[in-house]
């Protein structure tokens, strides 16, 4: 099997990815916009070859790399580069060299554009926000009977984005006025505001689109806040065998599962978002239901995929190549559960612990730490920790003691 892995330099992590597949008996090879001596040693042992090209986004220079692969090595069986930059990229490459395992360009729209994917949405039992797609000062009027409609705050973003990039609470008229005098660069979705938090249905599935392994993860504050902010925060994953403490988690489970076949997810990472109702919202959810946000066709970011891994005990990574290799998960899946934190400290607040305080006190309970490249900062963190814990509540003594501010900070918060 030949499997080209597009971008499997950048997130650096991604090798993990590369060495599953190898594991596997799969034939990966590489296209990359890094300079092959600064591809990661892991990497370079798990490729079969690496193709250096200037520019992921040059159609024809991927073209002739893909097309020397297919010389060289024979028929392609797929194309991925488990990355929301260059989903579209991918599904052109597919088109272009007819591999079937995976999106071609007709079905852009509704993976892409946030406005399109709420269809597919309610087709799997989700509840959605309302919306209203702007395109500049031309759509004010429209807005601004919308905003009568669902009240202040509205939330605006660009309809086609990764990540909390230009995402923000519009929360007056004098606000309002202001993101209508300037020229979007692209078409924005403006949303109702719902007071809440996050919790993602991730997982993969299978050619039928039938999940063949799930998980959640719980973020407590807002991305948007976080990278608006910069603030410090946590987020945590709570596999399903495991009690919940926020949401139905079988209700829960029923609609992602439904959700993942509504959009038609085949032999992929998906990462779904939710919005959990902090307190009722007239005309759309109560306290604790959960309203739909977005469907990312990638694995959730930073090192979650390991986070995932440390929770459920298990490696995601052979779970996608059980899946690429032979459409089932082969893996162990009755092995012990956990709840996994993952508490981030940014540099330049003042808090209560050192480090070396923290991996003493949790020497038995941490699984990985360290600093964020700085790329992933603004989104992550500065320093990270990972910790695994049998019981919820000894999760969140964790996230108290990591991120318990020092003096002349304010005291610790569970909403910072």
């Amino acid at each position: 099997m030949n499997f080209i892995f597009v971008s499997p330099n950048f997130p650096v992590r991604y090798f993990k990815w590369v060495e599953a597949l190898r594991d596997h008996g799969v034939t990966v090879l590489g296209i990359g916009d890094s300079p092959y001596y600064d591809v990661h040693p892991r990497l370079k042992e798990a490729l079969k070859e690496y193709y250096f090209v200037q520019d992921l986004g040059d159609k024809k220079a991927m073209v002739k790399a893909c097309q020397y692969f297919q010389d060289k090595y024979g028929p392609i069986d797929f194309i991925e580069s488990d990355n929301e930059w260059w989903l579209e990229g991918d599904a052109y490459l597919r088109e272009k060299f007819n591999v079937k395992t995976g999106f071609w360009p007709k079905d852009m729209e509704h993976i892409k554009a946030k406005s399109a994917m709420k269809k597919y949405f309610e087709q799997g039992g989700a509840k959605t926000m309302r919306y209203l797609v702007v395109n500049g000062p031309e759509d004010k009027a429209k807005a601004e009977k919308f905003q009568k409609e669902v009240g202040w705050p509205v939330f605006v973003k660009p309809n086609v984005g990764v990540g909390a990039s230009d995402s923000y609470a519009l929360h007056n008229s004098k606000e309002f006025d202001a993101f209508f005098k300037k020229t979007l660069p692209e078409p924005y979705i403006m949303e109702e505001y719902v007071d809440g938090f996050i919790v993602s249905f991730d997982g993969i599935c299978d050619s039928h689109s039938d999940v063949v392994f799930c998980t959640t993860d719980h973020f407590m504050t807002p991305i948007a806040t976080v990278v608006n902010d910069l603030t410090d925060y946590y987020y945590y994953n709570n596999p399903f065998s495991l009690p919940f403490h926020d949401i139905d988690q079988k209700a829960f489970e029923k609609v992602g599962r439904a959700v993942v076949k509504a959009f038609g997810i085949k032999q992929r990472f998906f990462h779904i978002e939710f919005f959990v109702l902090n307190k009722d919202k007239e005309g759309l959810a109560k306290k604790g239901d959960f309203v739909a946000l977005e469907c990312n066709m990638r694995p959730a970011g930073g090192y979650t995929p390991d986070l995932i891994n440390y929770a459920n005990s298990v490696s995601c990574y052979q779970i996608y190549a059980d899946v690429v290799c032979y459409d089932e998960n082969r893996q162990d899946m009755a092995k012990t559960k956990y709840y996994a934190f993952a508490p981030a400290r940014r540099d330049g607040i003042k808090y209560a612990h050192t480090e070396q305080e923290i991996l003493n006190k949790y020497a038995n309970a941490i699984c990985m730490y360290g600093r964020y490249p700085a790329h992933m900062a603004a989104a992550m963190g500065d320093l990270y920790y990972y910790a695994r814990f049998e019981n919820y509540e000894e999760g969140m003594a964790f996230d108290a003691y990591v991120r318990e501010r020092g003096v002349g900070n304010n005291p610790f918060s569970k909403k910072a």
